[in-house]
């Protein structure tokens, strides 16, 4: 299987209801990704649901609650061919119960499009995707301000939002000079894909024609083979067909793999029988791609969501303690010794106690500001020393960056987003 465009993965963030899934259908629809009949259904689906104005929307909401409630809950992805690249394109949901996909979503994103309400402006969602974008290690932003038909096509209120918007960015570390604003208008279809005759003010590129100004993303084909586990299937007569994405490395058929923790803690081995992906069988698979696969000697009850695979001759690193950068985002009180959250680390959840707080440091240079504090609250960056509650596999940031990444979460909403620094191996 030949593989033409390079490609990449594009993640929609930002506030509830500033346009994520309408700004995607129509992105869809006016490059031609979906054709005029099937909007149409959506249209009359929208009306007859009294969501008129939706359409674009339902385009990415496949759920029926979702339509019914019109709020994206789940994450979407859809398939569309630029110039440049084969993209998938993850509709992340903004509302609040629902961060929890928006980090698997980014996890999985090279790209991201910040979408802002130019009437809204910042909000607080908007500060916490942009966090998370950056702390799990989205390389390349590119900020669309909507909704511009709402406040008359004004290029004053446009500069406005950028230059806010521009503040948090910065803060994040993103590099401004390569962030690109525009203004657009999803609903009314300006500068997503067609150029707006409202705005002549704005020269620059359309969302669709950002799509191929994005650098294409590195393969990290090079590290050690890293494929966390995303779900187990039975599939009568192939067995047992773990599937997942291949965060790092490659691997291929005859491969002699091992998956840990597992169910002792201390992994299983087996040989790679066969591959899928795309609904096709292929021989070899490398970094980034989402695949199926069948392992000689790995039964049903040895693997579970959050295992992660590796070559036997390079097994992934099972940690006793762990060492991380973290970003206070959103704890109703302060964050102290001895809190035990819910750790999101690729496909794992995992309690794990925060025994220590290491150094409290400045979020928008990382210099230390304290050592040893008390406690942290929102919007602190610190260093902090953490112990999981069961065997956990988890990776250097200088290692394998896109093992190290995780989230904290507790009671429905996403406390702190953070990066492995070092670990105690098993």
């Amino acid at each position: 299987m030949a593989r033409e465009k390079p490609h990449m993965n594009a993640i929609f963030v930002g506030h509830v209801d500033h346009g994520k899934s309408t700004t995607v259908g129509r992105l869809m629809f006016d490059s031609g990704n979906i054709d005029e009949q099937t909007m149409r259904k959506l249209k009359d689906k929208a009306q007859e649901l009294g969501k008129s104005g939706f359409e674009f929307a339902f385009v990415m909401d496949n759920l029926k609650e979702e339509r019914e409630r019109g709020v994206t809950i789940d994450l979407s992805y859809k398939k569309f061919m630029s110039d440049k690249f084969e993209m998938t394109i993850i509709d992340a949901p903004g509302h609040k119960d629902f961060v929890k996909n928006m980090i698997t979503g980014s996890s999985q994103a090279d790209v991201a499009f910040l979408i802002v309400a130019a009437s809204d402006g910042v909000m607080a969602q908007t500060k916490e995707h942009v966090w998370l974008c950056k702390t799990l290690g989205v390389q390349q932003l590119c900020v669309a301000v909507n909704k511009m038909d709402a406040v008359k096509y004004d290029e004053a209120k446009f500069k406005e939002v950028k230059e806010s918007v521009s503040k948090l960015v910065q803060t994040a570390g993103y590099n401004l000079e390569k962030v690109a604003f525009i203004p657009i208008s999803a609903f009314e279809g300006d500068n997503v894909v067609k150029k707006s005759e409202n705005m002549a003010w704005y020269t620059g590129p359309t969302i669709r024609e950002q799509l191929d100004k994005f650098d294409e993303p590195e393969k990290p084909t090079g590290l050690p083979l890293r494929l966390p586990i995303q779900d187990v299937y039975s599939i009568p007569g192939i067995g047992v067909v773990p599937v997942g994405r291949v965060e790092t490395g490659k691997m291929k058929v005859g491969d002699k793999v091992i998956v840990v923790p597992g169910r002792d803690g201390k992994g299983i081995e087996g040989e790679v029988k066969s591959i899928e992906m795309h609904h096709e069988q292929v021989q070899e698979t490398i970094a980034g791609d989402n695949i199926g696969f069948n392992v000689r000697g790995i039964g049903k009850k040895d693997i579970a969501r959050g295992d992660v695979l590796g070559l036997s001759s390079n097994p992934p690193t099972i940690c006793t303690e762990f060492k991380a950068q973290i970003v206070v985002i959103n704890h109703p009180t302060v964050l102290t010794k001895g809190y035990t959250p819910v750790f999101h680390i690729h496909t794992a959840q995992v309690a794990c106690q925060i025994v220590n707080i290491d150094k409290k440091l400045d979020p928008a240079t990382g210099e230390t500001l304290e050592e040893n504090p008390d406690f942290i609250k929102n919007g602190d960056a610190a260093i902090v020393t953490v112990k999981p509650t069961k065997p956990m596999v988890i990776e250097k940031k200088s290692d394998i960056p896109q093992m190290a990444s995780f989230a904290i979460r507790d009671a429905g909403s996403t406390v702190a987003a953070g990066m492995c620094i070092e670990l105690t191996k098993k």
